[in-house]
């Protein structure tokens, strides 16, 4: 039996989830049931209770607002405490078509792919204005690169994740999920596919930001973050050399000088290249101990892999045990005498 669940975080979303949850599927392709997350990013309207009333299987409210990373990743918790062998991402906004959740449903559960997002043509989406247009490209080719995938839509929220990979991915940020799950999938060698999807106008300003600089800083940090935290002993190293490679040329340049008998009045150059190698070392060696940082941090997420399944074969079997039913006290009884 294969089980999807479509989570939705949510803040404040009380006038335009019941249109959203309209939207969604109730039966697909290779999917034996469907049922529904609302994450309550702690919204200060009645956005549970319409979750409720519309009759959403599960409502995991937060206190207070926690932002749009730890709203995902509490969801994520909750499918797979649940079952879910599939776990769909979309919005509350409307922003994406509730049909189009069959397409990118439909490459996870044919075991094709691991994740797939749902791409919005950014190129030529009329949606977009044209800065926001060339920002998303610009940004989809940085992560891209940076996670040696083929997605041309990495911020695209709208996404369907298999149970494995759901269980696989930490997401660390405090910010945006969307870019750090990709770096991380990526690096992880998780089969990741897109497929184009549709969208539709805006119907309020975003919240996860308040302004276009505010947004590429913070995904800025996100991105160097998750990259530097799966390839530290690149980055570091790779600045290290660059460091003791500008600290080789003040160096030459005293050389020169000395050689020639002017080296009296050029003592600060070998000063400053003395320097810059000296910092060149430090931060190559700050390289090796991020790199055995990062292969404790792999034993420490293949035991969380180990402890999720284990917790997930405990609740099956409670569960079978209170589903199997109880022989009446007449059926046991024969029993017992025969095996005296």
């Amino acid at each position: 039996m294969t089980k999807l669940i479509i989570q939705i975080p949510c803040l404040n979303e009380a006038e335009v989830l019941p249109d959203t949850l309209a939207k969604l599927p109730r039966s697909l392709p290779g999917i034996d049931a469907i049922e529904y997350l609302i994450i309550d990013d702690g919204s200060s309207d009645d956005t549970s209770g319409i979750a409720r009333r519309w009759g959403v299987h599960h409502v995991v409210r937060h206190r207070g607002n926690r932002g749009l990373a730890e709203a995902f990743r509490s969801g994520i918790d909750k499918c797979l405490a649940e079952g879910a062998d599939i776990i769909v991402n979309t919005d509350a906004d409307g922003q994406y078509e509730g049909a189009d959740i069959a397409k990118i449903v439909a490459p996870v559960a044919a075991g094709e792919a691991d994740i797939c997002i749902g791409d919005r043509s950014v190129a030529g989406n009329e949606h977009f204005g044209t800065g926001k247009r060339l920002l998303q490209r610009l940004g989809s080719y940085v992560v891209r690169t940076l996670s040696a995938t083929d997605i041309t839509d990495a911020v695209s929220g709208f996404r369907a994740i298999s149970r494995d990979a759901a269980q696989r991915i930490n997401i660390t940020t405090d910010f945006s999920y969307t870019t750090d799950m990709l770096i991380q999938a990526g690096r992880k060698r998780l089969a990741i596919t897109s497929v184009p999807i549709r969208t539709h106008a805006a119907t309020r300003p975003s919240r996860l930001f308040k302004s276009i600089p505010k947004f590429i800083q913070q995904t800025g940090v996100t991105i160097v973050r998750a990259y530097t935290t799966f390839n530290s002993l690149r980055v570091f190293v790779g600045l290290g050399m660059l460091a003791t490679l500008v600290g080789l040329f003040p160096i030459g340049r005293f050389l020169w000088f000395f050689a020639t008998g002017n080296g009296d009045g050029h003592i600060q150059s070998l000063v400053i290249g003395g320097a810059l190698l000296t910092v060149g070392v430090l931060i190559s060696t700050l390289g090796i101990l991020a790199d055995l940082i990062a292969t404790n941090r792999k034993l420490l997420e293949a035991n969380m892999l180990k402890l999720r399944r284990i917790e997930e074969q405990l609740r099956q079997q409670d569960s079978d045990e209170t589903e199997a039913p109880e022989l009446p006290a007449a059926d046991i009884a024969p029993v017992r005498r025969a095996a005296s």
